[in-house]
């Protein structure tokens, strides 16, 4: 079995990370070396290395790797910088190899910051708009990479704190969950 997962591991970075333009090879190694199984509950390690998001937690979804990847290859996280993963169990880990101090998020109220500021925020749920918290937790050149959906199909997203403000660009199209509490908030007009 656990010859299985390793060579599930390394089909994953070959034919799920490697070929969508993931070129960072701090990445590729990472991945390759942390058992993404330890993430998903028990009994649930085969769909571990499948190309879709895995319910870790009610609620909670581990993004498909190749998400992930790009995620974080839009990150650009270099050793020595902090950053804080929101319902973001598997980004955290790769990152955290990658030699970035991390901090967890993942309890009920996702926007609970505590006055922290970071270089680097990943989020592997969806969300309807990046909060204005996670926004404020930004260091100056800090970066939050999030996916943003407000129906079928949602837009990976890269933030950027500059002096003059916040920068956004979409990435790419991607499917997570909506995370409870962050759908969109419809309303009439009139």
């Amino acid at each position: 079995m656990m010859a299985d997962l390793a060579a599930a591991r390394l089909n994953m970075v070959e034919s799920q990370v490697r070929t969508q333009d993931v070129t960072d090879v701090r990445i590729h190694d990472a991945m390759r070396a942390l058992p993404r199984e330890r993430f998903v509950p028990e009994g649930r390690a085969y769909l571990a290395y499948a190309d879709t998001e895995v319910e870790y937690a009610p609620g909670r979804f581990l993004l498909k790797p190749r998400d992930v990847a790009k995620l974080l290859q839009a990150l650009r996280p270099m050793p020595g910088e902090r950053a804080l993963a929101i319902a973001a169990l598997y980004a955290g880990a790769v990152i955290e190899a990658m030699g970035v101090s991390v901090t967890r998020l993942d309890g009920e109220d996702l926007t609970a910051l505590g006055g922290e500021r970071y270089d680097l925020i990943v989020c592997e749920g969806a969300v309807a708009r990046a909060p204005q918290a996670w926004l404020s937790a930004l260091e100056q050149g800090g970066r939050l990479a999030v996916v943003e959906r407000d129906g079928p199909v949602g837009k990976a997203c890269l933030y950027l704190m500059a002096e003059d403000g916040v920068g956004r660009r979409e990435l790419f199209d991607a499917t997570p969950p909506v995370l409870a509490g962050f759908e969109a908030q419809h309303g009439f007009a009139f």
